[in-house]
């Protein structure tokens, strides 16, 4: 189709917002390692399960044979607030770069959280109070999670407790308040309210925190506190569910106008936008209908694809959650206090590590101030200011873009840009002041803690 016939923004109607979740792992030959309990070494059952997270979304966490799962109609209503939201063809940085690639990005910060994370926010909110429940509790580390989990237990009247990373809780005061107003309560992790949060500062003391340490604060909370469950932003298949409602309008818009991209790019932290992004294109891939070259982008800082070890690996530091099979430095990696963001959790989701694992998808990691050069670059040329997380798909995309531009290949390339960075202006501050550096773990570093993985046959 010429280029005319292909607007700036593709949108959706209405009517065309998918009506039901994907389940990929229904359709993957070989599914995902089960959750263990770490007590027993045993798979992980339902009622086990339950005492943490809310029923339903046990039962969404568990099944890997159901394709699809009908969106309820009070969390399609609330989409219909900012979804389906706009695929943008990158018309002014194709040109910027003199490149034959077509360039395309899914856009996922229309909405007041200012990321994708509102997707799954919504749904684990309506059910924890379709249950009948008090509150939630989490953990989030650049804020995106913690606060559009605000936002959704506003809009059910649920009390939300959040423990944030103690380097986001330090360098985004104004993501906290955000939380603040929509009545969240918000703890720098790792704390002092915790059993487990006293016992890591015991042992880190100074330490900046890492969305291992948040995840075991919440986890202990949420079980100690009569009527609340505690609800996860990343990493778990549930979530990964949820946000397949980008990949599919992604696919639906392509559709529209029948375009088929070659690359798929996605930043990785514990998998939730990636894993939504793809969900349809390698749906495809696995059952043969169609081929796509599929790549996540990692932080240099955090490399759990490209460095991390294939195995069972406590879900967070204080050791308390269920043991999952994935690429993960080890539950005790404390990440440098960079401006990754949401990226600095030690694992990935187990969904998409058995399929990076089975060699149907690609990873590469990036250094932090080329991912801010990237993102400068981009808002310079498209008027976005990207988040420093999606500023990592950024980067690859225009990696790929200049790789066609040498080869003469005119390759179509779909990223997500998964929310803005107006909150993340400290980080804009350090690289433009030229104070940001690009620390990278050392080999020896990362085999310290892959060394104290639990011994699991």
């Amino acid at each position: 189709m010429s280029k005319e016939k292909i607007p700036y923004k593709i949108y959706l109607e209405e009517s065309e917002m998918p009506k039901v979740w994907y389940n990929l792992r229904a359709d993957m030959k070989n599914k995902p390692a089960p959750l263990l309990n770490p007590g027993t070494l045993e798979p992980m059952k339902a009622e086990e399960l339950a005492g943490v997270f809310c029923e339903e979304l046990v039962r969404q966490e568990l099944d890997d044979t159901t394709p699809y799962f009908e969106i309820p109609e009070e969390i399609r209503n609330f989409y219909k607030m900012y979804r389906p939201s706009p695929l943008v063809r990158a018309y002014c940085l194709e040109e910027k770069l003199q490149t034959p690639a077509k360039i395309y990005y899914k856009f996922e910060g229309n909405n007041t959280s200012g990321s994708h994370k509102l997707n799954s926010a919504i749904a684990q909110a309506y059910y924890a109070k379709k249950q009948g429940l008090k509150g939630v509790t989490t953990e989030t580390g650049a804020g995106q999670w913690g606060t559009a989990l605000s936002m959704a237990c506003s809009y059910f009247d649920l009390d939300c407790k959040v423990y944030m990373v103690k380097v986001s809780y330090e360098q985004k005061p104004f993501r906290r308040e955000v939380m603040r107003t929509y009545g969240a309560s918000v703890t720098p992790s790792p704390s002092m309210e915790t059993e487990v949060g006293k016992k890591i500062l015991a042992e880190h003391p100074g330490t900046s925190g890492s969305l291992g340490c948040a995840i075991s604060e919440a986890v202990e909370k949420a079980t100690a506190t009569e009527g609340y469950r505690y609800v996860l932003g990343s990493v778990l298949n549930q979530v990964l569910l949820h946000q397949s409602v980008i990949g599919l309008e992604t696919k639906a818009a392509l559709d529209k106008y029948g375009i088929k991209p070659d690359i798929v790019i996605g930043c990785a932290g514990g998998g939730s936008n990636l894993g939504g992004l793809i969900a349809p294109f390698m749906g495809e891939k696995l059952k043969g209908e169609a081929d796509y070259r599929i790549i996540a982008v990692e932080p240099a800082s955090c490399p759990s694809f490209t460095r991390g070890k294939y195995a069972y690996d406590f879900c967070d530091t204080g050791m308390v959650c269920p043991l999952s099979k994935m690429y993960t430095l080890g539950s005790g990696f404390m990440p440098a206090p960079n401006h990754a963001g949401g990226l600095r959790y030690h694992g990935m989701s187990s969904t998409l590590s058995q399929l990076y694992h089975d060699g149907l998808m690609e990873a590469v990691s990036v250094t932090q101030t080329s991912v801010f050069e990237a993102a400068e670059q981009f808002a310079r040329i498209e008027g976005i200011l990207p988040a420093p997380e999606s500023s990592h798909a950024i980067k690859v995309a225009i990696d790929e873009a200049m790789r066609c531009k040498e080869t003469g290949e005119e390759k179509t390339i779909v990223f997500g840009l998964t929310g803005t960075g107006y909150f993340d202006m400290v980080a804009y501050e350090k690289f433009h002041d030229g104070k940001m550096t690009d620390y990278i773990p050392t080999d020896e570093e990362i085999q310290q803690t892959l060394d104290k993985l639990p011994k699991v046959e």
